[in-house]
């Protein structure tokens, strides 16, 4: 199942100057759930910590090319960022998105999250990205940073499931 994920949804064209990573996390919750906080593209606080407030720019967050501006928290090298969102299909349990502009060094940051029923009651999320690695920064500590913060994010998910079950 992960690997075939992995080859249908997170197989990144990662160029020279770029990396890339995927990361999973089991969840304790049935995928309806885990998808309805996941899928909600106007709400991303809900799970991603680091996120303080989310603005649709246009769009509803449902449809694609919806763009939203999220506001990051303090404890981040970043003020904020705007992102749109170019895929949401309900019937594989996939959203991708892109950055597209704001004040942080993640330069064409490309987030793929797709979500795989392993029991009745048990979600795997897996997330994967390609980006930039940003000037006088090294590939691996740029890979490090955003894997801290996705991992953060991942948890909180699954913190907040298992309180909702």
């Amino acid at each position: 199942m992960v690997i075939e994920a992995i080859v249908n949804y997170h197989s990144h064209n990662v160029l020279p100057w770029q990396c890339a990573s995927i990361n999973m996390q089991e969840i304790p919750a049935p995928i309806s759930h885990v998808w309805s906080l996941i899928r909600r593209f106007d709400h991303p606080q809900a799970y991603k910590c680091f996120i303080k407030e989310c603005y649709m720019r246009a769009g509803n967050g449902t449809e694609v090319g919806s763009v939203r501006e999220v506001l990051m928290k303090s404890e981040l090298p970043a003020v904020n960022s705007v992102q749109r969102l170019d895929e949401l299909d309900d019937e594989h349990y996939v959203m991708r998105f892109s950055s597209v502009g704001g004040n942080h060094r993640l330069t064409n940051y490309q987030s793929t999250i797709s979500l795989h029923q392993v029991s009745d009651k048990i979600t795997m999320v897996i997330e994967s990205y390609v980006i930039d690695v940003p000037p006088g920064v090294t590939r691996a500590n740029t890979c490090t940073f955003i894997d801290g913060v996705i991992k953060s994010s991942l948890k909180a998910l699954a913190e907040r499931m298992a309180e909702c079950l």
